[in-house]
């Protein structure tokens, strides 16, 4: 089932199991300020020219009240907050009791990639969240350092990702395709990056995905790998390749050289500090540098490692 291309104004394709819903309920509260807006305007219009002064001013005493119109304008509004509660009410529900069938993936937020771990299957991706078409899906997530929000406005999902707690959303894709992930909660300088996809695949297309995931690239030159891993890792969000530092020190020319660090020591970035920077890298910060590089340790593999090894080593030779 390919993605849906038509949208609204206000709403990007339907694509999930909920969106139906959320959609509906929107546009309930869209089309009712709507008509309430245009009413109290063509009303107050109405008013102003039909009752405007003519001739001499007049006192007169005015009505005290009318209660057949205050009964109206109390419960036409009660009964739409009414309608508004118990819709909603039952739509959280839906958004909220995740199926019992449904596929777990761990989510971590941190400044600034998310990580994705599919915990039955034994893989991770970074800021490319990949399930299968037409099933559930739960995550269960947290954040290492501030408070973070996961948004994917095709499916209607957001949720703050918190510190120190877990918090649970779900949905179910229904149709094949990419879509934007953002992270929809200020969490610092590099927020605007913290972006990805969510890729929904056909069962076999998944399978397919996840072993070759569980492989690692094991068929594949090592300065190739390291280059794919630079920017599906997330090492691109604030590294560059040009020569132009960003959040944090570009590759390129680095490898080889001896660096000054914040301490005032001058370290030769070779493999083994270059290896020591990706597992630990507080032990030293490039001076010049806030020390916010997160650690990678769990989400590489040695092999992982040794590529972005060689793929710095491939730029310095450039």
């Amino acid at each position: 089932m390919e993605n849906d291309t038509t949208g609204t104004l206000f709403l990007p394709p339907q694509s999930s199991t909920i969106s139906g819903d959320v959609d509906a309920l929107f546009n309930f509260v869209l089309y009712a300020s709507i008509v309430f807006f245009l009413l109290v305007v063509l009303l107050s219009l109405f008013f102003v020219l039909r009752y405007r002064r003519r001739g001499q001013l007049t006192l007169s005493t005015g009505p005290s009240h009318n209660t057949k119109l205050e009964i109206v304008w109390t419960l036409i509004p009660l009964v739409l907050v009414f309608i508004v509660f118990f819709w909603g009410f039952k739509t959280f529900l839906k958004m909220h009791i995740v199926p019992q069938d449904a596929i777990d993936i761990k989510v971590t937020a941190q400044k600034w990639f998310w990580t994705f771990d599919y915990t039955k299957a034994g893989v991770n991706s970074l800021n490319e969240l990949v399930v299968p078409v037409d099933q559930p899906v739960q995550l269960t997530m947290s954040s290492t350092d501030v408070i973070h929000s996961f948004y994917v406005p095709g499916f209607r999902v957001k949720m703050d990702v918190l510190p120190n707690r877990y918090s649970v959303t779900w949905f179910q894709a229904n149709h094949t395709g990419e879509f934007d992930l953002f992270c929809a909660e200020y969490c610092g300088t590099s927020h605007s990056d913290m972006i990805g996809k969510v890729r929904v695949l056909n069962e076999r297309e998944y399978n397919e995905w996840l072993e070759q995931q569980s492989m690692g690239g094991d068929d594949m030159p090592l300065p190739e790998l390291g280059a794919k891993l630079f920017s599906s890792k997330a090492c691109i969000t604030c590294h560059t390749v040009d020569g132009i530092p960003k959040v944090g020190p570009s590759f390129k020319g680095r490898f080889g050289s001896k660096q000054p660090m914040d301490d005032g020591q001058q370290v030769l970035i070779d493999e083994n500090f270059v290896r020591e920077s990706i597992l630990s890298p507080m032990a030293h910060v490039a001076q010049g540098f806030q020390p916010v590089m997160p650690s990678y340790q769990g989400l590489l593999k040695e092999r992982e490692i040794d590529a972005l090894i060689e793929y710095m080593k491939s730029l310095q030779e450039e």
